[in-house]
């Protein structure tokens, strides 16, 4: 399997280009992209065989480990988990960003999703890669690449040689980080702070 490589540049990614990755996105491709934090790994949250696929190449148990979902917008994380009023207006408050936000699901995610919580994350970088999201009118399935040599999570050539041949797509979106988002349970009283990542200033 080749990877397609797709570099971000500064007059961004062309509308032909977005599209192409949605469709195979849509199709079950898995790529690798830059978020406001690390470089993640992601799919189509609604294709199951392609949340499979995920799981087993960054070896998560979907009945055990939680899974987090990237979407483009509150309107779409709305159909997906349940948001009470005052999480509504933390979320309007902190996304875009490098937020994470635990919340209970609602109806219409694959079986992988059916925990009692599920973490819904809003952070991308990239505004381009944002409108994936709406293209594709779906969430996505995202979790951050495995990395041990912190060069291995910056550097996009090293991010590219590690998938090379596991996912389907990469986008360069340039030079990575090391720091996670911040992880905000909305499912708690208080909404407490689950992990201190970036702009943790609650």
């Amino acid at each position: 399997m080749i990877m397609n490589t797709v570099k971000i540049w500064d007059n961004g990614i062309s509308g032909r280009t977005l599209d192409e990755i949605v469709r195979a996105v849509r199709s079950g491709a898995v790529m690798v992209w830059p978020t406001d934090s690390l470089y993640g790994m992601a799919c189509d949250a609604l294709n199951p065989k392609a949340i499979e696929r995920v799981c087993r190449l960054k070896g998560l148990n979907p009945d055990k480990n939680t899974l987090s979902v990237i979407c483009s917008d509150i309107s779409q994380a709305a159909e997906y988990a349940r948001i009470e009023d005052e999480a509504f207006r933390l979320m309007k408050e902190r996304t875009p960003g490098p937020y994470t936000f635990i919340l209970r699901a609602a109806s219409g995610l694959p079986r992988a999703f059916k925990g009692a919580q599920d973490s819904w994350n809003t952070d991308s970088r990239q505004g381009d890669m944002q409108g994936s999201g709406r293209v594709l009118g779906n969430p996505l399935l995202n979790t951050s690449i495995d990395y041990e040599d912190e060069d291995y999570a910056v550097s996009p050539g090293l991010v590219a040689e590690i998938y090379d041949g596991r996912a389907d797509i990469f986008i360069d979106g340039g030079e990575g980080g090391t720091t996670p988002s911040t992880v905000i349970d909305c499912t708690s009283p208080d909404f407490p702070i689950v992990r201190v990542g970036l702009q943790a200033d609650l």
